[in-house]
C-alpha cells in the first residue's frame, strides 16, 4: 500500500499485521481525492478509525495543512505514527501539524485552540457502522458548526445507505453490494 498522489506519491505505508484494519484501496483513495480536488490544499482534516492513516496522509501529500488521526487500536496507531514520519521525511515537512490520538472516535475532543477540520474521513469496521454512525454524525455536527462547507467522506459497504440528520449524501463512489463505496456528506436536510 502506497501514497497514490501528491508530493509523497509512491511512499509505502505500514499496515498492522492481522485483521486489525481494512485499508482503503489505492484506487478508492484516488477516486476520493479526484472528487475533492481543490478542497484539499490548505485544509485541515480529521481521519477517524485511521487504521494506517492512508486517507489523512494522502490529504497531507496533496497539500493539506495538517490534521488529526484517531485510532483506538495500539498497533494501528503505532503504524500511523511510522507512516507520518515516512511521509513527512519524503515531503521535507514537519509533522508538528499532524497528531495521533489513540482513542475511541466518540470520546475524542478537538484540543482547545486547534483548527477545526474542513474534511472528515471515516473508514470504520463495517460491523460497527449502524451503531456508531448516528452518534458520530451528531458529534461532527457540533464539531464542524463553525465551518461553512465541511465535507464528511464515509467508506461503507455498497449495500448500506446512511441518512443522518442534518447531513445529505451528495455523491457516492464505487458500485455493487458487498463492495466498498464512499459517500460524501454535506450539511443539509436529509431527503
Amino acid at each position: 500500500m502506497r501514497i497514490s498522489g501528491g508530493e509523497a506519491r509512491g511512499i509505502p505505508l505500514q499496515v498492522p499485521k492481522g485483521d486489525a484494519v481494512r485499508p482503503a484501496t489505492d484506487g478508492m483513495r484516488q477516486a476520493v481525492f479526484s472528487s475533492l480536488a481543490s478542497r484539499v490544499p490548505g485544509c485541515w482534516f480529521l481521519d477517524l478509525f485511521a487504521g494506517s492513516g492512508a486517507y489523512g496522509l494522502e490529504a497531507f501529500s496533496r497539500g493539506a495543512e495538517g490534521g488529526y488521526f484517531i485510532e483506538k487500536n495500539a498497533k494501528a496507531a503505532s503504524c500511523v505514527r511510522q507512516n507520518i514520519e515516512a511521509v513527512c521525511k519524503s515531503l521535507r515537512r514537519s509533522s508538528a501539524d499532524l497528531s495521533v490520538a489513540q482513542a475511541d472516535v466518540l470520546d475524542w475532543i478537538l484540543p482547545e485552540g486547534r483548527p477545526v477540520p474542513d474534511l472528515v474521513f471515516i473508514d470504520p469496521p463495517y460491523e460497527v457502522i449502524e451503531t456508531v454512525a448516528p452518534r458520530l454524525f451528531a458529534r461532527l455536527g457540533q464539531l464542524l458548526q463553525s465551518k461553512l462547507d465541511p465535507v464528511i467522506i464515509f467508506e461503507m459497504p455498497g449495500e448500506m445507505t446512511l441518512t443522518p440528520e442534518q447531513w445529505t449524501c451528495v455523491k457516492r463512489l464505487g458500485k455493487g453490494a458487498r463492495q466498498p463505496t464512499v459517500a460524501f456528506f454535506k450539511r443539509g436536510p436529509t431527503s
